[in-house]
């Protein structure tokens, strides 16, 4: 079984190929607005870095957000197409996962933080449990400041990753027992996708194409704006 992960969830377009044997071959840009120009390309380059054809893809896996607007739609479009063209199952996994995921051996708590622009962030708690992490909590959406109060009453060491942690760097320095991960993994990976989608392929946990949502948490920034206009 051959699972082609694509994530354009935040600015980083990134693609992986993998199965049984783990990830065979991955590709990684950050190219901010591009991500229909550097899709392509890069899932065409990651096929020959992995020696494989397109056609040997058995299970599309995508990013499903929370996320940019833009980006997670161009490449939940991409994935679908993919998929439909090849003939094969789909399984989304949410972004804040992918970004637990490869902390997922600290015994501290986890929190995943991706920038959500306008001064918000999309996050969600997580905690280890044997062969991986689990989710605490619903995805959410909120200011740096209402995430540092949640993990002031969370009263506990906390392990935050992801750009939005970044981002919103002095609101959270100044809390004790907080460490923020750096820039390495600051975005979601096609890699931790496609590890994470085998556990569910081998489960048989896939989607029809036409079946899988993107989970978009806030309107696109172009319907707020309009919303807000001045009448």
């Amino acid at each position: 079984m051959l699972i082609a992960g694509i994530d354009t969830a935040t600015i980083q377009v990134s693609v992986a190929i993998g199965g049984h044997e783990g990830v065979l071959a991955s590709t990684q840009s950050c190219r901010a607005r591009q991500h229909a120009e550097v899709l392509t390309p890069a899932i065409d380059f990651t096929c020959r870095q992995a020696r494989i054809e397109l056609s040997e893809i058995s299970v599309v896996a995508v990013d499903l957000g929370p996320g940019l607007f833009t980006g997670l739609r161009v490449g939940v479009a991409a994935a679908k197409a993919m998929a439909h063209a090849l003939k094969v199952p789909m399984i989304g996994v949410p972004s804040l996962d992918l970004l637990a995921f490869p902390v997922r051996f600290t015994p501290r708590l986890i929190v995943a933080a991706i920038d959500a622009r306008r001064g918000e962030l999309f996050y969600a708690f997580y905690r280890q449990v044997p062969g991986g992490i689990q989710r605490l909590s619903p995805h959410q959406v909120g200011s740096p400041d209402d995430l540092a109060s949640e993990l002031l009453a969370a009263g506990e060491d906390c392990l935050l990753v992801g750009d939005g942690a970044i981002r919103y760097r002095e609101v959270f320095d100044g809390l004790k027992r907080i460490e923020i991960v750096e820039e390495g993994l600051a975005y979601p990976s096609a890699s931790s996708l496609v590890m994470l989608a085998h556990a569910r392929a081998l489960r048989e946990e896939w989607v029809k194409p036409w079946d899988l949502q993107p989970l978009y948490l806030r309107k696109p920034d172009a319907e707020i704006n309009w919303t807000t206009r001045p009448s």
